[in-house]
């Protein structure tokens, strides 16, 4: 619980609610260019949620991911507003900064290594699977949005389209969140120290 209570003290950080609400920002640029599928929508928002994550920790990021989803409504709304797709936002910001927070190595004492990405890779994938394919899935269903489909079909359409998009978001983090940290690191100085 220790993570959730040393997030929460990011808050009380000024500089953390600034950088936190331009990755939002950021988020919302993003998910302009959104590519929808019918099926799936294509977008590479989750990188800004990652780096809130990996930089201020699971209650920070939480909270990211739920103003992501009522932000990217009021900007762009697309139908009637479903709470059910805040709350899996929220997840998903929880999941980043659940694997990825004050992970500096052990090794190095650096804070993107080797083990920091595969933390990420982990954190990526475990979003695919959970969010993407299960929750995601589900909530269309629910709401009726893939009614003429199968839910086999949609699986299917669901799993090929992550499949084919998970390299490319594994090279886009490594590339993104390298680059973030080293522009935290230029401004502000190193990060925490390793847990």
């Amino acid at each position: 619980m220790k993570i959730f209570r040393w997030s929460i003290e990011e808050m009380k950080n000024l500089r953390a609610v600034i950088v936190t609400g331009l990755l939002i920002a950021v988020s919302m640029v993003i998910e302009s260019f959104t590519i929808n599928l019918g099926f799936a929508k294509i977008n590479f928002a989750f990188l800004a949620i990652a780096a809130i994550g990996m930089l201020y920790g699971p209650s920070v990021s939480l909270l990211a991911g739920a103003m992501c989803d009522i932000l990217g409504y009021m900007v762009a709304p697309d139908g009637a507003f479903f709470p059910l797709y805040t709350v899996i936002g929220a997840v998903q910001g929880l999941i980043y900064g659940l694997i990825a927070y004050r992970r500096l190595s052990q090794k190095t004492g650096r804070a993107f290594d080797v083990e920091m990405m595969v933390r990420l890779v982990i954190a990526r994938v475990v979003d695919v699977v959970f969010i993407n394919l299960i929750c995601n899935t589900a909530a269309n269903f629910h709401y009726g949005f893939l009614r003429d489909k199968t839910l086999g079909a949609a699986i299917a359409a669901r799993v090929v389209k992550n499949l084919l998009e998970l390299p490319v978001d594994i090279i886009l983090i490594a590339a993104v969140l390298t680059a973030v940290l080293k522009a935290y690191e230029a401004v502000f100085g190193k990060p925490q120290k390793a847990v």
